[in-house]
């Protein structure tokens, strides 16, 4: 007798946690309800800033000074770009064009760059990948 009582009490308690369930969906609905009047009102939102964004675009775009400070080369770097003091956007152009017009690329990997006596000197190494470029610069730079 003792399960049939077990029995009994099992099956009072699953009706409950049914109700538990329904009340549960019920606050999810009133949400989801919230979350479509924002979806709504974003639009809105958005075209107030597609109307600001133009006024941007026609103000001159100025260029950062941090670019433009020249830096005067160690010696041998020099002898690969020349003494003058640069900028270090210029100094890695002008390694580019070094770099180019003596073909020290590798043929079978064009993102390393095959030194030659000059480029050695500054570098340290046979070979440098082009992101190891202005890393090693940096050092030759004042």
């Amino acid at each position: 007798m003792a399960k049939k009582a077990t029995k009994k009490a099992t099956a009072k308690k699953a009706p409950a946690k049914k109700a538990t369930a329904k009340k549960a969906a019920a606050p999810k609905k009133a949400t989801a309800k919230k979350a479509t009047a924002k979806k709504a009102a974003a639009p809105k939102k958005a075209t107030a800033k597609k109307a600001a964004a133009p006024k941007k675009a026609k103000s001159a775009r100025k260029p950062n000074a941090a670019f433009m400070t020249a830096f005067t080369p160690s010696t041998e770097l020099a002898g690969v770009i020349g003494s003058a003091a640069v900028p270090r956007t210029e100094v890695v152009k002008k390694l580019w064009a070094y770099i180019k017009k003596n073909n020290l690329q590798n043929p079978k990997n064009k993102r390393n760059i095959l030194c030659d006596d000059k480029l050695s000197k500054v570098f340290g190494k046979k070979e440098v990948t082009m992101f190891e470029l202005a890393s090693l610069i940096g050092k030759h730079l004042k």
